[in-house]
């Protein structure tokens, strides 16, 4: 089909010169050849489009390569696993002496209910999405493709560093149980490093630990999970020993002011020791990493989450109060905080109990890490977005074991020579960017219309537009008479149903003008004013008095300001339509919920230090080459877009200086049979 378009411009641009030098041949091709190098605005919108296009779902999320066996038992000895381990046997000593003192209690309440927040946005997507790949996963289905691979990114070293860390944990542990004789060894024969950032000798057993967990892993779910009940109640247990002999040996004097106080370092500190232990709660998305091997994942992953979460929370509560009144909070030692607590109270025997269960504990938090981390990778690799061999499943123990060796072997390089504190820091942002990520796109799914697929379309025919956008078509009345239809008419405008994502009829009156734009887009933009305005207002909680030294009138109004913008964005949020209630598990108060999480994520992000950010700005712009370098041209949504169609065009230039333009849509020619010519080439037409 061809179709003639005549232009009336004139053409005294490429024949009339302008000015002296202007109009030679020379000029004009340079200034062609610069116009064909410049993007055009089609082809930056068609960029944009692809950097946060979303993950096309399959109609039957229950299918899966992997094999499903997990039990609401299973997932929760899991989390508790993934979340009770260094942390409580190192982290507790670790922040109370350095950072909060005894408020440290303080510190896990508030980074216990930031992590309730969180996990109740992990627990909708868990339940909705039971597919392997956590916060990577649900950002996709929602936000966008980029950032659900920087969120994959973070999450995949997240995991690294928190294998790393508990690993060195475990090997202090065992140290001190032998009076540190390892330690005193490897730096005597080894060498010792003064470097920033990087242990101070290599620690060859925690690289050996991490090895022989990857080797288990390795040898499929159920083994792992096997390993898991196993040591989880022997760290049950332990806790219990801890929590019984411990309140025996209380002294509430080591509360006193003689002692320092309960909090010595003030609100500060003990804002700071929050984003700090956070890193005792990253273990409950290792349910969520989970869910495509859950029998029942729409009611087994937000049970598990709740128990797994609420059982860890008291138990870091109860322990911190344990180990401040048993002895002064500034004479703890960080390595083994608990241990050595006990051996100084004179009960060496006891000591050496809580040590051989944390290593118990922490065996648990080990397995965790490896058991998630690789299907992390794997969900990265089977979407196109991180290297193809990771996508491949062990047949017969249903397991990635590329993955789990390749990124064992890089734990174990990890917990050689990097230093504890510094991996902990650095643990904690991408955790936090994990939450803000996921609540976000709670609210941005809750209030989008459901998309299925829908059934195959022929070749060569168009869909559509409900069936593009996977909504179904409206149903078609009949009526009896004219007087029946305006009845029906009528009584169907004051029960008219709304979609998810359009304006609330009661706030149409006086929002009309936004009842023209498509159902969810105003919520988007909504959903990113919100999180400019947190971070604004977050940044002047932080800094404005510290860094940036504002007046007090300047400081107050910049707080009522931002803080204007993100409560009118929540009511703007809220005065959309939500998707109704299913039978998955949802999260209460959305999007009010959210919100809350997303502000506290952000505070505690500013509240590390400026050489975590420095650190994690470099891991997101290793991130970014591989996304631009391999991600985006493998991703597998690339197959799902439709092609730009080719179009050819002649121009004709006649004496009148007027354009004529021939265009012609090319289209693929049809085989021809065998033995008979193509009709469409100019010897056919002759």
């Amino acid at each position: 089909m061809r179709s003639c378009v005549r232009v009336t411009a004139a053409l005294f641009a490429w024949t009339v010169p302008v000015g002296p030098g202007c109009g030679s041949e020379v000029s004009q091709q340079g200034a062609c050849r610069m116009a064909r190098w410049l993007p055009r605005s089609t082809d930056l919108t068609r960029f944009c489009q692809k950097l946060n296009r979303v993950k096309t779902l399959e109609a039957d999320m229950m299918e899966t390569s992997f094999n499903r066996c997990l039990s609401t038992i299973d997932l929760t000895l899991l989390g508790i696993g993934g979340m009770v381990g260094s942390g409580l046997y190192v982290l507790t000593g670790t922040v109370a002496k350095e950072i909060a003192g005894p408020a440290v209690i303080v510190s896990f309440i508030i980074a216990g209910f930031a992590s309730l927040l969180a996990a109740l946005c992990y627990a909708e997507f868990g339940a909705r999405v039971p597919k392997t790949g956590s916060a990577y996963m649900f950002t996709y289905v929602s936000v966008g493709e980029i950032w659900a691979f920087l969120i994959g990114w973070n999450v995949l070293l997240e995991y690294m560093i928190g294998g790393a860390a508990v690993a060195r944990a475990w090997s202090g542990y065992l140290d001190s149980i032998f009076n540190h004789k390892i330690k005193n060894f490897t730096e005597t024969h080894v060498g010792a490093w003064q470097v920033p950032f990087l242990a101070h000798y290599p620690d060859f057993l925690a690289a050996a630990i991490l090895l022989v967990a990857t080797a288990f892993i390795s040898f499929g779910a159920k083994v792992s999970s096997w390993l898991n009940h196993v040591f989880s109640a022997i760290s049950m247990g332990v806790i219990l020993f801890i929590l019984i002999m411990g309140f025996v040996l209380t002294q509430p004097k080591n509360w006193s002011a003689q002692e320092g106080g309960f909090a010595p370092y003030g609100l500060s500190g003990i804002m700071a020791g929050t984003a700090t232990c956070f890193y005792a709660f990253v273990g409950f998305d290792v349910i969520a990493a989970s869910s495509e091997e859950a029998r029942n994942p729409q009611k087994a992953v937000p049970r598990a989450i709740a128990f797994s979460l609420g059982l860890a929370t008291g138990a870091y509560i109860l322990v911190s109060m344990v180990l401040t009144l048993m002895v002064p909070w500034h004479t703890l030692d960080p390595d083994s905080a608990l241990a050595d607590a006990f051996y100084r109270r004179g009960y060496s025997w006891a000591g050496f109990l809580v040590a051989a269960g944390s290593i118990c504990a922490m065996n648990t938090v080990l397995l965790s890490n490896l058991f998630s981390l690789p299907r992390i990778v794997y969900a990265m690799a089977e979407d196109g977005l991180f290297f193809q061999v990771f996508s491949r499943v062990h047949p017969r123990t249903q397991v990635p074991v590329i993955g789990i060796v390749v990124f064992g072997l890089l734990m174990a390089l990890l917990a050689l020579v990097f230093d504890l504190e510094a991996l902990v820091q650095f643990l904690s942002i991408g955790t936090l960017l994990a939450y803000t990520f996921v609540a976000a796109s709670i609210i941005v799914l809750r209030f989008q219309q459901q998309k299925v697929d829908g059934p195959a379309q022929p070749a060569g025919s168009q869909p559509n537009p409900e069936q593009r956008e996977g909504i179904a078509a409206p149903e078609l009345k009949e009526y009896e008479s004219f007087s029946d239809k305006l009845q029906l008419v009528g009584s169907d405008k004051s029960k008219e149903h709304r979609e998810p994502g359009q304006l609330k009829a009661a706030f149409e009156p006086y929002l009309e003008f936004l009842s023209d734009f498509y159902p969810g887009e105003v919520v988007t933009v909504a959903v990113v004013t919100l999180m400019v305005s947190a971070v604004c207002l977050c940044s002047i909680l932080v800094f404005g008095n510290t860094h940036l030294h504002l007046p007090t009138w300047s400081y107050s109004l910049l707080l009522v300001l931002f803080s204007l913008g993100f409560v009118l964005s929540l009511l703007l949020i809220w005065a959309h339509e939500q998707q109704r209630s299913t039978q998955t598990f949802q999260i209460p108060l959305v999007p009010l919920s959210p919100a809350l999480s997303i502000v506290l994520n952000i505070y505690l992000m500013l509240k590390l230090s400026y050489m975590t950010w420095l650190r994690f700005a470099i891991w997101l712009i290793l991130g970014l080459l591989v996304y631009f370098g391999y991600g985006i041209w493998h991703s597998k949504e690339n197959l799902r877009e439709p092609r730009p169609q080719r179009v050819s065009a002649r121009y004709v230039v006649f004496p009148s200086g007027s354009l004529e333009e021939t265009v012609q849509a090319v289209q693929p020619s049809p085989q021809p049979a065998a033995g008979l010519p193509d009709t469409d080439t100019p010897e056919a037409k002759r």
